[in-house]
């Protein structure tokens, strides 16, 4: 798949197989999925724009590589997304975090927004836009659509679980925005849940119904 990048490295692997586990506490799956941002994050940054700055090691002066520009932008898809959040800013404690509010709609599957609240200068930074699954795709499409209209240039979509049907339909809308993901799964089911899966992100990292 274009604009596809699915991250199978083993550690990464490993944690999804625990965090799939229905006997997996909440406590482990919020853990597991920290670690695993991380991972994915570092993936995600691999290309990020450097500068140079000068400094003084306590040897000689030097010109060492710095990021350029404004600092990346996380933005957490509520509520699920939020377990991505930490993990990503251990990897840039300096990044922006930002957040929309969306629900599906139980009748028709549509996305509804009831939050949304962006930093500054959206143009200047790589926007991370993170929701653990990417199912029907309505969500994370209406997300990156309000993102973009906010004049983001340089968005990305990390999550841990797609299913095909949700790829097909975000690239359908934003073709140009790559998704990462840990793992591709099987397809939906009659509720538009991933199946193999590992049942709803938000009330397992939680501890919701």
């Amino acid at each position: 798949m274009k604009n596809v990048t699915v991250i199978d490295h083993p550690l990464i692997q490993h944690k999804l197989t625990i965090m799939r586990d229905k006997n997996t506490p909440s406590a482990l799956f919020r853990q597991l999925l920290r670690e695993i941002s991380q991972l994915m994050g570092y993936e995600l940054m691999r290309d990020l724009p450097l500068d140079v700055t000068d400094i003084e090691t306590p040897l000689e002066h030097m010109q060492a590589p710095t990021l350029k520009g404004h600092d990346p932008c996380i933005v957490s898809i509520l509520r699920a997304g939020n377990g991505f959040v930490d993990g990503l800013l251990d990897l840039v404690p300096t990044a922006s975090v930002g957040f929309i509010g969306l629900y599906r709609d139980p009748e028709t599957l549509r996305p509804v927004e009831y939050y949304m609240k962006l930093p500054e200068h959206m143009g200047e930074r790589r926007v991370m836009v993170v929701d653990p699954m990417l199912a029907t795709g309505h969500s994370a499409v209406a997300a990156v659509e309000k993102i973009i209209a906010q004049g983001a240039k340089d968005v990305r979509f990390l999550c841990l679980v797609a299913a095909p049907e949700g790829i097909e339909e975000f690239q359908k809308h934003h073709p140009d925005v790559h998704i990462y993901v840990a793992s591709i799964d099987r397809q939906l089911n009659e509720k538009a849940y991933i199946v193999p899966g590992l049942g709803d992100a938000g009330d397992r990292i939680f501890g919701t119904k």
